[in-house]
């Protein structure tokens, strides 16, 4: 029993327990006490002497990979409401015994490592030394143990977090929980804020020719004659990627505000963005969203996500040119260019260049829950052991994961719009918040506005 104690207290550090209580907190409402016990965690209320013990930890949490197999539990059979569907997945390296959740005079017993899920989840320990990576060093959604358990659709942490809820009513019936609204927000990386204006004179004519002779399209030939030569100090309504008062309208008649991320340095001259951030259209571009009441914010160039001083001086340039216009924000955010991630290198780079929150952590390859949440939440190093300065605001849907024939490739179809609307659905389910990032330059195709229209509002 001593070693299985001082393994529990192992896997339980203080700074861990710290973090775990403020994400209870953040969801319930409740100043919960965490402590380990007799290699039990075990979770308290105020001067009740009634506990919810977790009795049956499970070591693979604890550790980098996914060495787990997954387990399905059913909620409704065991007298428990459920949010999506009665069968919940359960990781585990451990059998799921078939009484999952007991209930006694002192207070309830939960033989599912619910909090190790969280922890193992909510900081992607799975993906910490991982070399299942993409041509851009990305950790994909296939290489996850969600996708490869079919559940990378389901926030499994909402959902178990919701069971835990209904435990805590039950021990502790006099107590009232928080209440949670959905909502929605949705970010536009801008990675071209122009089709032609920033575009060489050679690139330029190189287009034209490729409108003429193999599109046919005569239209978009002078168009892009008539962009590159009338655009000086802001971008002209006719420009393909001008959508920007287009996608604040969208916003504002859904009562939400949309985030509009920069890119403010140079890593990588073919995949970084024409344009630069003090350039005078873009200047006008930043006061022009700042005075419609949307936000701005930081995407940093393509080789920035291993290097945090990289990251800082893109961040400082930014904030400096939005100074110098006359923007002021008390929130700074962001997102990585092509989702760009080194876990947790990139995670501390942000919160050591002193952002207030990344909105990052989605695949590129699909949609989905790369947390197992649609809350935000306060970053934690899992190898440092400690809490960060930065929260985490999870991606469940980039557009061009469902539309583009890269990944998905659903492409501009019904079939692409419920994919989204489904996700959408199971954030509302559980009154978290539905991330979508709809790029302003991902609108040539027909119906594609249509389709983002029905998307925000349905």
């Amino acid at each position: 029993m001593a070693s299985n104690t001082s393994m529990a207290r192992e896997f339980y550090s203080e700074e861990m327990l710290n973090w775990l209580s403020l994400i209870l907190f953040e969801r319930f409402g409740l100043n919960l006490s965490l402590a380990v016990s007799n290699a039990e965690l075990v979770l308290s209320f105020d001067s009740s002497n009634k506990k919810i013990i977790f009795p049956s930890l499970d070591p693979q949490f604890y550790v980098a990979g996914s060495d787990l197999k997954c387990f399905w539990w059913n909620s409704v059979e065991a007298g428990f409401e459920c949010v999506l569907e009665p069968l919940i997945p359960a990781p585990s390296s451990l059998k799921i015994p078939e009484k999952l959740i007991v209930f006694n005079e002192e207070g309830a017993s939960i033989h599912y490592d619910i909090l190790g899920l969280a922890y193992w989840m909510l900081t992607r320990l799975e993906e910490v030394g991982s070399r299942e990576l993409d041509a851009h060093q990305r950790f994909l959604s296939t290489s996850s143990h969600a996708f490869k358990h079919n559940y990378l659709e389901r926030p499994i942490v909402d959902e178990w977090l919701n069971i835990l809820s209904q435990v805590i009513q039950r021990v502790w019936p006099e107590i009232h929980l928080k209440q949670h609204e959905f909502s929605m927000r949705v970010s536009h990386d801008v990675d071209s804020p122009s089709l032609y204006a920033f575009k060489p004179w050679k690139t330029i004519i190189r287009m034209m020719v490729g409108h003429l002779i193999k599109r046919r399209d005569i239209n978009a030939f002078f168009l892009a004659l008539l962009v590159k030569l009338t655009t000086r100090k802001e971008l002209v309504k006719s420009d393909p990627y001008n959508t920007f008062d287009w996608l604040m309208g969208v916003s504002e008649a859904n009562n939400i505000k949309s985030a509009f991320y920069f890119i403010s340095g140079r890593t990588d001259r073919d995949k970084d963005a024409d344009y630069e951030i003090d350039h005078p259209i873009i200047r006008n571009l930043i006061v022009h969203i700042h005075r419609r009441g949307h936000e701005i914010g930081l995407h940093p160039s393509f080789n920035t996500y291993l290097h945090p001083n990289l990251i800082e001086q893109e961040y400082m340039r930014l904030k400096k040119v939005c100074s110098e216009v006359g923007v002021t924000q008390k929130i700074w955010g962001g997102r990585m260019h092509y989702l760009r991630w080194k876990h947790p290198i990139t995670m501390r780079a942000w919160s050591c260049a002193g952002l207030n929150y990344d909105a990052t952590l989605g695949y590129a390859d699909r949609p989905g829950f790369r947390s197992g949440t649609c809350y935000e939440y306060q970053a934690f190093d899992p190898v440092e052991q400690k809490e960060l300065n930065l929260r985490l605001r999870p991606l469940v849907v980039m557009e061009s994961s469902v539309i583009s024939d890269v990944y998905l490739g659903m492409g501009v179809t019904k079939n692409a719009e419920n994919k989204m609307k489904l996700l959408k659905n199971r954030c509302r389910a559980v009154n978290g918040c539905f991330e979508l990032l709809w790029h302003n330059s991902y609108f040539l195709e027909s119906d594609l506005k249509s389709m983002y229209c029905r998307v925000l509002r349905d």
